[in-house]
């Protein structure tokens, strides 16, 4: 029989994973927002849930009835996820991988790894809530700043808007980085772990902006040169060691921004 998945949020990242899982033989069910969506996914092969955070009820107990579930909301909701939390530990899951961001890091001009400092926000608490119970095994995989088709880094700050700490550095990574590495957490059972997922790749801010711009053909970007901010360097070492990881987007300023494709 095959392992069925259930992936909350069918969204940018999610919809992706989706699909990739399928691929792989697992059975998925996804969950939207919006009944517009249902088809969308029905045609992707995915079984769909019309499942609110804001508004849980009755309607999760098929979508939970799985052996993992990942989760791939950017909602700060900490109630919403506490009566999650309940429900997940009424079902048949004991496995989740929870999708967080490397926001959590306080920026104090360094290396940050999955040991360094957080700041106190409601994404660390969310986190913790997942990580102490023990009713099943969570995965937190922190993201850094996602790219790759609908999301060009040359989009970014449009319309004359000034970018922020020239001097500092990027964390990026692609959104197709981003499915394999979750697929092969699954695949290799690497279960109550934190990763960093953040390409090798930290040019500065000024000369990144400008290049990608540049590639895009727009106007060379404003930058606040007055007011520099602290900034923070996010290490893979960890993921890239126990994940056997190699990132197919790693060297941003080698990339061609006006050839990345559109859409996944």
């Amino acid at each position: 029989m095959k392992e069925i998945i259930s992936v909350l949020g069918c969204g940018w990242l999610g919809k992706p994973l989706a699909k990739e899982l399928i691929k792989f033989g697992y059975l998925v069910k996804g969950s939207t927002r919006s009944t517009e969506r249902q088809k969308e996914l029905i045609d992707i092969g995915i079984e769909p849930h019309i499942i609110s955070l804001e508004n849980l009820d009755s309607n999760l107990t098929g979508f939970l009835n799985a052996e993992i579930l990942i989760i791939a909301l950017p909602s700060k909701n900490i109630e919403g996820f506490k009566q999650l939390i309940s429900e997940i530990e009424k079902s048949p899951i004991r496995k989740i991988i929870f999708i967080s961001s490397t926001s959590v890091y306080k920026a104090e001009n360094k290396i940050v790894t999955e040991n360094s400092p957080l700041q106190s926000s409601p994404l660390v608490e969310i986190e913790q809530l997942f990580i102490s119970n023990k009713n099943f095994k969570t995965t937190v995989v922190r993201f850094a700043g996602l790219f790759g088709y609908n999301r060009n880094p040359g989009n970014f700050f449009n319309n004359g808007k000034i970018i922020p700490n020239p001097k500092g550095f990027v964390n990026f990574i692609h959104q197709d980085d981003c499915v394999q590495i979750l697929i092969r957490i699954i695949k290799n059972d690497f279960w109550n772990e934190v990763f960093n997922a953040c390409n090798d790749s930290h040019p500065n801010r000024k000369k990144f902006y400008c290049k990608v711009k540049n590639d895009l053909g727009k106007e060379i970007p404003i930058f606040d040169e007055l007011n520099n901010f602290n900034f923070k360097i996010v290490s893979n070492e960890k993921l890239k060691l126990k994940l056997n990881y190699k990132f197919k987007y790693n060297d941003l300023m080698s990339l061609e921004y006006s050839k990345l494709n559109i859409y996944n």
